[in-house]
């Protein structure tokens, strides 16, 4: 396994022996944009932009009828609840951290599992997620399912969150090539994601830390937290024009979102772009 991009640290927290220390908070700004698309008859994603720019959220509900789009909403209201009631986003230590990530994901898997269990149209829901949190200058990413979280830092496009998808599976295991995922009939069957105990409890018993990626937040870093209908009608050299060329993020997000649309995604999709300022 290679090691991971410069201030990145996979499958656990950035080193903070290794961070500059008592710097001063950088500038956040942000965009959102999300559509239903050309094909869908409803938006089953779900975005929250935390107001002060602590966290950032994408959910992607599954299921029939309406069900996908009260699992992606439950996921964008309980999630965000529990984060700001429970974390220090100036000071909070790295067991602060891990703590409250764990707890709002697991109440959000708790609230899901309950509905779809209290209610035969929403039997089987579920939804992906998609966070970046902010806290002091440090940020930590959090995927499940198949809405990634990319970084665009120094010219380089990295994504930061694994696919939990059979393809990816397949891939991984050398089963399949990259091109030939792309095009898989169980491209968008997943085993991880909010809304079920076997897939949650895959999780090394739930425990989130080898979903998380962390790292130091840089003056010029860009990142984009979306649903996979954004990949569906781009690829990712277009994505990192997209990401470089805009001067605000607000319009990064809608451009992205509405070239995915022009490249033919037949999804909802759904974007936040943050920009990291000095």
């Amino acid at each position: 396994m290679s090691p991971p991009p410069a201030g990145l640290g996979w499958g656990g927290f950035f080193d903070r022996r290794h961070a500059a220390k008592n710097k001063a908070p950088l500038d956040l700004s942000w965009g959102a944009y999300s559509v239903i698309g050309n094909f869908r008859p409803n938006n089953e994603d779900r975005f929250f932009v935390d107001p002060l720019g602590r966290f950032f959220l994408v959910a992607d509900g599954m299921g029939g009828q309406s069900a996908g789009e009260r699992a992606s909403a439950l996921a964008a209201e309980v999630i965000p609840q529990v984060l700001a009631k429970e974390l220090d986003f100036e000071k909070g230590d790295d067991a602060q951290i891990m703590a409250a990530l764990q707890h709002a994901v697991s109440n959000a898997n708790t609230e899901i599992i309950s509905q779809s269990t209290l209610d035969p149209l929403c039997h089987n829901m579920g939804t992906t997620l998609a966070l970046l949190l902010r806290v002091g200058n440090q940020f930590h990413v959090v995927g499940l399912g198949d809405s990634p979280v990319y970084r665009l830092h120094g010219g380089n496009l990295v994504k930061l969150t694994t696919d939990h998808s059979l393809t990816q599976a397949l891939v991984d295991a050398g089963t399949l090539s990259a091109s030939e995922a792309a095009n898989h009939r169980y491209r968008n069957v997943l085993y991880r994601y909010l809304g079920t105990k076997e897939g949650y409890l895959g999780i090394k018993d739930g425990n989130l830390r080898e979903e998380i990626r962390s790292g130091e937040l840089e003056p010029g870093d860009r990142f984009l937290i979306c649903s996979d209908g954004a990949l569906d009608g781009l690829n990712e050299g277009r994505l990192r024009e997209l990401l470089t060329r805009s001067q605000h993020p607000q319009k990064a997000a809608e451009e992205i979102v509405n070239a995915s649309l022009t490249g033919g995604s037949r999804d909802n999709i759904t974007a936040i772009v943050v920009f990291v300022g000095p």
